[in-house]
């Protein structure tokens, strides 16, 4: 070594991150790459300003290309093998050529805002078919258990060339009433027994449903789980129908043994080709537009009130004044809502 000129020590610097690239994105997207739609995906989950304006000016650009897919929505009581049966379904359709993608809605810690995001493993081998995408999504502690940007990751998901898009929902309160809002076809899976099981499920999220599905009619459970059938088509029958023009109804399957599943997809597809006919199928869409419309609009009205800079510091103090007796609510919202008008 030259006593003259020492060796450097060498300095590992990071490379600077380059920006995303929304072209390169969106041409993957279009192209059905996988990569590309999970980064986009992250994009569009991101809470950082930047990534929002860059997610939704990549949405802008695919626009054109969402639309085409046929939406279900599955929900189901606790222990009606939810996973299993989208997993079983899920395969019969990539294997009859379609593309699948799986929005699994994961519950979240309420504390932590942490997600099990359990769904991917529970559905492994649909998650290895090359014709599936399955992404669990965190729900980050919204409403009723369903993630705010589901409704733009199922448009990514349309935009790269999936034609089936299944959303499971949480199965807790009000996810399936968000969740009905952004499918066409909406699927409630039920257990066996008419008891207690079918006393706790609500009446209103009966109504919501398209077809009844009481999953585990095999074994020694497959004459109990054709008993519920009957005593379902009987509530169905007095319920008004879930969509126009339509008679929803129950059916039994086997995920485990993949037995009723062909019958069922023959119920969805006459469903849409019926509500198509009748028209019912684009009003649903077109109002859906508008719901989605009105909802990110009060989530922005929202977001921009909590996060001004005048408004943060006086809601606490508003706060204990109401909780002191020394205002009405009322008051303490018309005073909050004048200092957010002033400018």
């Amino acid at each position: 070594m030259d006593a003259h000129h020492p060796e450097k020590k060498r300095r590992f610097v990071k490379k600077k991150q380059d920006p995303i690239s929304i072209g390169t994105l969106k041409q993957g997207i279009l192209k059905g790459d996988r990569t590309s739609l999970a980064k986009a995906i992250t994009l569009i989950e991101s809470n950082a300003a930047h990534h929002y304006e860059w997610g939704q000016e990549l949405l802008g650009e695919v626009m054109p290309h969402t639309g085409n897919s046929l939406r279900i929505g599955i929900t189901g009581v606790p222990g009606a093998g939810k996973s299993t049966f989208i997993e079983a379904f899920g395969e019969m359709l990539c294997h009859q050529g379609h593309s699948v993608a799986v929005l699994a809605i994961d519950p979240s810690s309420s504390l932590s805002g942490g997600s099990i995001l359990g769904d991917k493993t529970r559905m492994e081998q649909l998650s290895k078919n090359p014709k599936a995408f399955v992404r669990p999504s965190p729900t980050a502690g919204t409403l009723g258990g369903v993630h705010r940007k589901t409704n733009e990751t199922l448009l990514l998901c349309e935009a790269a060339g999936y034609d089936i898009i299944i959303i499971e929902t949480v199965g807790v309160g009000q996810s399936e009433v968000m969740v009905r809002q952004m499918v066409d076809f909406f699927l409630l899976l039920a257990i066996t027994g008419a008891g207690d099981e079918l006393q706790g499920m609500k009446k209103g999220i009966m109504e919501l449903a398209d077809a009844m599905v009481v999953n585990k009619a095999d074994g020694d459970n497959k004459p109990l789980a054709e008993k519920t059938r009957r005593e379902l088509n009987q509530i169905l029958h007095f319920l008004v129908p879930a969509t126009k023009g339509w008679s929803s109804k129950a059916y039994t399957c086997s995920a485990l043994e993949k037995n009723g599943l062909m019958e069922l997809w023959d119920v969805i597809k006459e469903f849409e080709e019926k509500t198509k006919e009748i028209g019912s199928f684009q009003d649903r869409r077109t109002f859906q537009k508008k719901e989605w419309f009105y909802t990110m609009l009060k989530d922005r009205i929202l977001s921009d009130f909590f996060l001004d800079e005048r408004i943060k510091p006086a809601v606490p103090q508003m706060e204990e004044k109401v909780k002191n007796g020394a205002l009405t609510t009322s008051k303490a919202i018309e005073e909050l809502l004048h200092l957010y008008k002033q400018t």
